[in-house]
């Protein structure tokens, strides 16, 4: 019956059907899975309950907390081992192949415990799961750091000269040869160790974590929250790589020994990589103590969760979960996740947030190397300029995505929507890799045939077949001909000195006239360090439309997760973001930098073949080819995205109109239209 425009369920003859939407409006009295006021303790341990702790005791307390640890756990997983992989490969003597088995690590954990501790952690003390997520992240950093303190001292070896050599001198002596089988690759079982339990302190992080703010504030502000909650995790790659960076600086083994002189140009130079590992296990720690003392249940959760309307898509698992009691034992566990499984806008949403995650983590992976290629940068300017992008963009994305829908208190299928809109502009910005591309600079060996008296793909000519050159070594100059040669001694260079501590290159029998209108002048060097720099100038335009790309792309993270807590039953929103994390590493981040990877060694004209004829990696890339590549490959993983959003948007039910009334709400507007 219908009263001044307003159904009244109050006068309809009961039904299957309306018994369904008075249980899911009603859900918040006794029934199974909205918090007791009894949970609802003091901040404290036991009856240690300081009223200073209070303070602390509401969502913004809990939210700093957890960004804390989200920050640390970026400083450690994305940042310093991220900047630290290439130095470890030095010190034990690892190759590329084993180092990626280290970075995989954290990933394989998180995948087999994410379903577990995510299905089990939810009816269980969510604060004190992230103490056990901060104890095992402080843990995986100091075992990390371990193999330095085991190896002993760095032993450096004899410096190799990088200049044009008579026979017989330093670079004629490395050869091909079986040594000694040196003892050092074994800590790799170490460091592979110190990931596994790195990830599995991240696994309650992302998922109960998560689902303990979604549970403690009300609907129209979880967004928010969790917004910031995502951001505040981006500061921590920034972090570490700066930290990481700057502590490289520092000799490996703090004091340089005296018996050499060496500085951080020296090939053989390590940093301290070690260090930062130290002092975030103990910050890490130091967060266990917030933790253990918040309650099972903030105050006032109880009463947040009686005014929380239903979402769930209507397909009858929120009668089935409720009807059941599933998630009590852990014999529910398979009925759980078929479930969830069957869920077709749930797994619509985690293949669209698995297809974004597989590009952001390529280039999250391969953007400075994009740039550094492209834009002839260096790879430190290049990852300086990747970073400034990504992590200011990602974070500012997610903020102003909860923004947005916590002031339009967008309901479930306004959010999706909102998610197409996002994804598509972000497809259009992709489409800068077509026109911010540069053509690749003269190369010596490579299109460049030494003025004519050597070939192509080969960096041996009459100018230098003397000079005994390593093509282990790849040190670029650029000569004052504006062609950039493989190394001084490629170019011929048999004498180097240093004017105002820079480095130049003299007497360079490959390296021909000065071009254009400085052909007549003088110059004060034949060759400097480093490569050529560029004539194109379309880097601001790439930098700005990608910056804007990242916003958009990232404007979807936010949503996706307040989606997925929605379409799923109260009881199993836990459960759902583990179960989005596996399919998000299995699907995203794991074959995302594997992917790009392939990409761009597709794009190689040019490889590292040392004298032993060992294919390492590669110096010289088509850049046409490679912006084309990852243009479409992100192109491709932007438009199943937008399709499986679509998708869940078409399959998406909210629940009856009946049911989209909180039990509040439901008895005022009964009482009015009485």
């Amino acid at each position: 019956m219908r009263h001044g425009g307003l159904e009244n369920p109050v006068f309809e003859p009961p039904s299957p059907d309306l018994d369904l939407d008075r249980r899911r409006a009603g859900r918040a009295g006794a029934g199974a899975g909205v918090p007791e006021a009894a949970e609802e303790g003091a901040c404290g341990w036991g009856h240690c309950a300081p009223k200073a702790l209070q303070l602390c005791n509401n969502p913004e307390g809990y939210l700093a907390a957890y960004s804390l640890l989200a920050i640390f756990q970026g400083v450690v997983v994305n940042g310093l081992i991220n900047i630290s992989i290439s130095t470890i490969e030095k010190r034990y003597e690892l190759n590329s192949s084993l180092t990626g088995l280290i970075s995989a690590s954290y990933d394989i954990a998180f995948c087999i415990l994410s379903l577990f501790v995510s299905f089990f952690g939810e009816r269980g003390h969510k604060p004190r799961w992230l103490a056990f997520s901060a104890f095992m992240l402080g843990l995986g950093s100091l075992i990390f750091s371990l193999p330095h303190f085991s190896s002993g001292k760095y032993h450096y070896g004899a410096k190799l000269e990088d200049t044009c050599q008579i026979p017989g001198t330093s670079s004629a002596n490395l050869t091909c040869s079986t040594s000694t089988k040196s003892l050092l690759p074994n800590y790799l079982y170490i460091f592979i160790l110190g990931q596994l339990l790195l990830g599995v302190g991240g696994t309650p992080l992302y998922t109960l974590g998560t689902a303990f703010i979604d549970d403690s504030v009300p609907k129209h502000k979880s967004s928010l929250y969790i917004g910031i909650g995502y951001a505040m995790s981006l500061l921590g790659p920034a972090i570490g790589y700066v930290l990481g960076g700057q502590l490289l600086n520092i000799y490996i083994d703090i004091q340089i020994p005296e018996s050499i002189k060496m500085d951080q140009d020296d090939p053989r130079w390590l940093g301290a990589w070690w260090i930062p590992f130290l002092a975030c296990f103990f910050a890490i720690w130091l967060l266990i103590i917030p933790f253990s003392c918040f309650p099972k249940h903030l105050p006032g959760t109880a009463k947040i969760q009686a005014e929380k309307v239903s979402e769930t898509h209507n397909d009858g698992s929120e009668l089935l979960v409720e009807a059941r009691n599933i998630g009590k034992s852990y014999k529910d566990f398979p009925v759980a996740l078929l479930i969830l499984l069957k869920n077709p806008v749930l797994m619509s949403l985690i293949i669209a947030s698995s297809s974004e995650a597989l590009v952001a983590t390529g280039f999250a992976t391969f953007l400075p190397k994009f740039i550094e290629s492209q834009f002839g940068k260096t790879s430190s300017f290049s990852a300086t300029l990747g970073g400034l992008v990504l992590i200011p963009a990602a974070a500012l994305g997610q903020i102003i995505s909860g923004i947005l829908i916590s002031k339009c208190k967008m309901d479930c299928k306004n959010i999706i929507k909102f998610m197409i809109g996002t994804s598509s502009v972000a497809l259009l910005l992709n489409t800068v890799f077509l026109f911010a591309k540069c053509g690749n600079q003269p190369f010596a060996g490579v299109s460049e045939t030494y003025n004519g008296t050597g070939k192509l793909y080969n960096f041996t000519a009459p100018c230098n077949a003397k000079c005994g050159c390593l093509r282990s070594m790849y040190y670029p100059v650029c000569g004052r001909d504006e062609v950039q040669y493989f190394s001084p001694c490629f170019a011929g260079c048999a004498s180097q000195l240093f004017n105002n501590m820079k480095k130049t290159y003299h007497n360079c029998s490959c390296i021909g006239k000065p071009k254009g209108e400085n052909g007549s002048e003088d110059f004060l060097y034949e060759a400097v360090p480093g490569k050529c720099p560029t004539l194109c100038r379309l880097l601001p335009l790439f930098l700005t439309s990608f910056f804007f790309a990242v916003v958009f792309t990232f404007m979807a993270v936010t949503p996706t997760t307040v989606a997925i807590l929605r379409c799923v039953p109260d009881k199993q929103r836990s459960f759902a973001l583990g179960v989005q994390s596996v399919f998000l590493r299995l699907l995203g981040t794991i074959p995302g930098p594997i992917l790009f990877g392939v990409a761009i060694d597709n794009s190689c004209t040019l490889w590292d073949i040392n004298e032993c004829k060992t294919k390492g990696a590669c110096w010289v890339y088509d850049n046409e080819r490679m912006a084309y590549l990852l243009m479409g490959i992100s192109a491709a993983c932007k438009i199943i995205t937008i399709v499986f959003v679509v998708i869940a948007l078409c399959l998406y039910k909210p629940p009856p109109a009946s049911a989209t009334l909180s039990r509040k709400d439901s008895e005022m507007v009964s009482s009015i239209c009485t």
